[in-house]
């Protein structure tokens, strides 16, 4: 049966299939498109407030963060001028950990902020839990934003019957659901290839580099120093970027946390030294070079970290050393450390990780913010 187009001509109506042709008016009858009237535009401007103009470019977006490090959650949400989410984080009386993630996540494009520091067993179990409570809520992708990447060191096996454990936190992350990492200046960047998933490994040399300038009035004099042989690539960088000279010190530990000796590869007689290291835990190695590079002429002694650690006697090592400052980046709480010690001071990096949200939400690419800092 062949269905035929009816026209009433008396309301001037057709009632026929789509793209059909009406035999009485002999021409094609389609639907409309509706085309919505224009927004109205205040000086050049969506009439809209600012929080909707951000959620307008950013939506389906969701921020949440850990237990470690809510202040750079916040500052990181600030940037972007979204909300953080609503996350309820508690332990039971014997001390197992409970999330509460307090608003829909699904089909949202879900990050979670949660670095390597305090304590660091609970805050990882902590985050595990919050990535599969939000992968089993439906998150289309879930993101962990891990600043300072938890047992970065235990990267090798480098002695008998030694774990490898970073790898295990790496199976951990991506069997709990983690679809994505973006952490900062890794202690090795093999550790990238422990995962499966995509990993930004993001640098602080752009904002160390920035920070040299505006802090240092004669860094033109200066000479970059690594603390040990395996940082030798990251100061190779820096000094090449300032057009300035390097030198390494090769150290000999007897055990862990504890040096043995240390050598001075290079000359710096006369010049401004500024030691840069990945991480800091007990200082025990820079407040050694630091002597060591006064000892051979230095003018002044600058120390530049990525992840300030400084456990046990980190602080009044550092008070007692003969450094002009002791510069560390936000990846890890910092506010007693700096009440603690007027040397410490803070290179705010949140800046760099809420561009590389912004940019992984959107799907741009984020290889700018490894030689810049946005603005």
């Amino acid at each position: 049966m062949v269905l035929q187009p009816r026209c009433d001509s008396s309301n001037n109506s057709a009632d026929l299939q789509v793209g059909s042709t009406c035999l009485c008016l002999g021409k094609d009858v389609r639907k409309k498109r509706i085309i919505p009237p224009r927004t109205k535009k205040f000086n050049g401007l969506l009439n809209v407030s600012p929080q909707t103009k951000i959620l307008s470019r950013m939506p389906n977006i969701k921020i949440f963060s850990g237990s470690s490090h809510k202040d750079l959650a916040q500052r990181i949400v600030d940037r972007l001028g979204i909300d953080l989410g609503k996350v309820v984080a508690k332990k039971f009386s014997n001390l197992e950990t409970s999330v509460e993630i307090g608003e829909s996540v699904r089909g949202e494009d879900v990050y979670i902020v949660q670095s390597g520091c305090g304590e660091i067993n609970d805050n990882l179990m902590e985050m595990l839990i919050m990535i599969n409570a939000c992968k089993i809520a439906s998150a289309a992708r879930v993101t962990a934003v891990i600043p300072c990447f938890p047992y970065a060191r235990q990267d090798k096996k480098d002695k008998s019957r030694a774990p490898i454990s970073a790898k295990l936190v790496a199976n951990m992350l991506s069997v709990a659901g983690a679809d994505h990492i973006i952490t900062m200046d890794l202690h090795a960047s093999q550790i990238q290839g422990f995962f499966d998933i995509p990993v930004d490994n993001l640098y602080a040399e752009p904002a160390v580099l920035k920070w040299i300038k505006e802090n240092i009035s004669d860094w033109k004099n200066s000479i970059i120093v690594s603390p040990d042989a395996g940082g030798a690539k990251r100061v190779t960088s820096i000094a090449d970027r300032l057009n300035v000279e390097f030198a390494l010190i090769h150290k000999e530990r007897k055990k862990v946390n504890e040096v043995a000796s240390m050598v001075l590869v290079g000359d710096v007689k006369d010049k401004i030294a500024i030691l840069v290291d990945d991480m800091a835990d007990t200082c025990g190695t820079i407040c050694h070079a630091a002597d060591k590079l006064l000892a051979a002429g230095a003018m002044k002694v600058y120390a530049i970290l990525t992840h300030g650690i400084f456990s046990g006697p980190a602080v009044s090592r550092i008070n007692n050393a003969c450094f002009d400052a002791v510069v560390v980046t936000n990846t890890i709480p910092q506010d007693e450390h700096m009440k603690e010690s007027g040397k410490i001071q803070l290179i705010d990096i949140s800046n760099i990780l809420a561009e590389a949200i912004r940019r992984t939400h959107n799907g741009e690419s984020v290889s700018f913010l490894f030689n810049s800092v946005p603005l």
